[in-house]
């Protein structure tokens, strides 16, 4: 089975109790639609565990993205001994103030090689995935996809795209569905409109984790 989750921000039990409630196995696959970063205390720990795991795909969302800047740029200053310049010490100071804290201290705490797979693994995750599943064919990706015309390729948005918003009654695709996190649910659940798939539950404020199998449409939650 395909499923899909958003927003996981360091939620390890939850994270892990998910995979034991979907019984998730090595012929299963689990997208995993950004801002796995920032916020949770366990942020680094589960995106080392998520770089293990080979049917494991990540989505960047808004927090990857930035702490990928952030983490390389400090990753930098460890391996040369370098000072930062001021402009990145005040975005260092932003980015922590937001939820990032956690990361850069999780980070700080590996080793060498750990930080330079911490570092691979977030610079490889995609900005979008197209995926056919049941029959249905469904778009993947964080947030939404900003000045969305269904004539310009999904590669030539700029990365900031798809960290945009999706209002409710946007439209997007005729034919595919476009699975989104980003922004929590008002119910608390997973949300469906025509066309749109609303995924994060709000895990990050002590809301639940919730789950989608693409296949089958069924919604789990821990």
């Amino acid at each position: 089975m395909t499923y899909v989750v958003a927003n996981l921000h360091g939620a390890m039990e939850k994270y892990t109790a998910l995979l034991e409630k979907i019984g998730f196995s090595d012929r299963d696959i689990l997208y995993v639609l950004g801002d796995t970063a920032d916020y949770g205390e366990e942020a680094v720990a589960l995106l080392t565990e998520l770089s293990m795991c080979e049917n494991v795909y990540s989505v960047a969302g808004e927090h990857d993205y930035k702490a990928l800047r952030m983490l390389g740029g400090f990753d930098r200053m460890l391996k040369d001994g370098s000072a930062p310049t001021p402009e990145f010490a005040a975005e260092m100071m932003a980015w922590a103030a937001d939820g990032g804290q956690a990361t850069l201290e999780g980070f700080r705490a590996l080793d060498a090689d750990m930080r330079e797979g911490l570092l691979d693994y977030l610079s490889e995750a995609t900005l979008f995935e197209e995926v056919e599943a049941g029959g249905k064919e469904f778009v993947l990706c964080h947030g939404g996809i900003a000045g969305f015309d269904p004539e310009t390729p999904l590669e030539d948005y700029e990365p900031e795209a798809f960290f945009a918003e999706t209002p409710t009654g946007a439209a997007f695709f005729p034919d595919r569905t476009l699975v989104v996190g980003h922004m929590p649910t008002a119910s608390g659940r997973i949300e469906r409109e025509a066309g749109v798939i609303r995924i994060d539950c709000g895990v990050k404020d002590g809301g639940v984790l919730g789950c989608l199998c693409l296949e089958t449409g069924e919604e789990f939650y821990v």
